[in-house]
């Protein structure tokens, strides 16, 4: 087991989830509109929908690379085309990333939990993230690649939860930090452009 792999998994996972999005920018203005408990019901919601796109992925790919040992290199090709797919959207993305955001209504706890978990897992997007993003950051050449797959999704979802929660207990800081200034909202868009094309490389010399 590659302890170092891990570690930059971890890392990269932090830095995506930290990088505005649809996601994070949701649970965000929900939490500095309505209060922590509907912001927490949303982060709940979403990180178990990971779950769904885990199971997809962890299922779907490693039977496919045990099938076809040339597909792992065509998957990071895959892979790296993806993240640069992706830093060429937010290059062409609005840098206001609060304009147009959707209001949702503040409701019951598992009412929210659900939005969030619909939300999460009837877009498929995820499920193309985690298989252009997981292959780059296997970590063992004994354990089953399933397994590595459930491992690299637990992670996502523990280090996600992790940062999206604090988004929800900080959310009135954040929101003033960050998304009230031009300057400031470029520079995050730079960051996380400069994150996906990182990526693409480590998934190219990986």
């Amino acid at each position: 087991m590659d302890l170092q792999i891990l570690i930059s998994f971890v890392a990269a996972t932090a830095v995506l989830a930290f990088s505005p999005g649809p996601d994070n920018i949701f649970v965000l203005i929900q939490s500095a509109k309505y209060g922590k408990k509907t912001g927490m019901a949303v982060v709940v919601g979403l990180m178990t929908g990971c779950l769904i796109h885990t199971s997809l992925v962890a299922f779907g790919l490693s039977t496919l690379i045990k099938s076809n040992e040339s597909l792992y290199f065509i998957l990071k090709l895959f892979g790296a085309g993806y993240m640069l797919f992706l830093a060429t959207r937010v290059y062409k993305s609005d840098v206001n990333f609060n304009k147009n955001h959707k209001k949702v209504k503040s409701d019951r706890f598992y009412e929210l939990f659900k939005q969030g978990f619909i939300m999460n897992v009837l877009n498929p997007k995820v499920s193309v993230f985690f298989l252009a993003f997981f292959p780059a950051f296997l970590f063992s050449e004994t354990m089953d690649l399933y397994k590595q797959f459930y491992a690299l999704g637990f992670i996502f979802i523990l280090t996600s939860f992790s940062i999206f929660s604090c988004f929800v207990f900080l959310s009135s800081y954040f929101s003033k930090l960050f998304f009230k200034s031009p300057q400031r909202q470029l520079l995050l868009k730079l960051l996380q452009m400069g994150f996906f094309v990182g990526i693409a490389v480590v998934i190219l010399i990986g």
